[in-house]
C-alpha cells in the first residue's frame, strides 16, 4: 500500500516559512538543499516530510510565475515498487513528469501528473523525516 508521506509548499521566503511552522507546530528542519530548480528546507513531524520551496525558474515545473507563486505545490507517496506503481499509474491515466535526485542515491523522486494535471510524486525510499525513510 501507497503512503502519504511528503507534500511541498512555495513559499517566498523559506527562513520565515521554517521558522513558522517550527514556532506553530512544532516541526523540525531535517534538511536543505539548493539544486538547479531552486532551494529547498525540509521539515518534519516524524511523519510527514513538508518541503517549502522557493523556484530558481521554470525548469523543474510548470508555473506561471514560480519564483512568486505560493501554495500547495505536489504530494508524494512512499511506494515499494516503483516500477509496478508506475505501471499502475500510467494504465489510469497519468503521465511522467520527470525525475528528481539520483535513484540510486537515496532523496529520489519520480514525479508524474494525474489526468487532470495534478502533480505527485512516487519515492520508493521515503523522504528524510519520515517514518518510512530508507537510506
Amino acid at each position: 500500500m501507497a503512503r502519504l508521506r511528503h507534500i511541498a509548499v512555495c513559499v517566498k521566503d523559506l527562513e520565515k516559512a521554517a521558522e513558522f511552522y517550527e514556532t506553530v507546530f512544532e516541526m523540525k528542519e531535517v534538511g536543505r538543499e539548493t539544486i538547479e530548480i531552486g532551494s529547498a528546507i525540509y521539515m518534519s513531524d516524524g511523519v510527514i516530510n513538508m518541503a517549502l520551496l522557493n523556484f530558481a525558474g521554470a525548469k523543474g515545473n510548470d508555473l506561471k510565475d514560480p519564483k512568486n507563486t505560493v501554495g500547495a505545490n505536489h504530494f508524494g507517496f512512499q511506494v515499494d515498487d516503483l516500477a509496478e506503481t508506475q505501471k499502475r499509474i500510467e494504465a489510469a491515466g497519468g503521465r511522467f513528469f520527470f525525475d528528481l535526485g539520483g535513484e540510486r542515491h537515496g532523496n529520489f523522486e519520480r514525479k508524474f501528473k494525474d489526468p487532470d494535471g495534478v502533480v505527485f510524486d512516487i519515492s520508493q525510499h521515503g523522504w528524510i523525516g519520515t517514518d518510512g525513510h530508507k537510506r
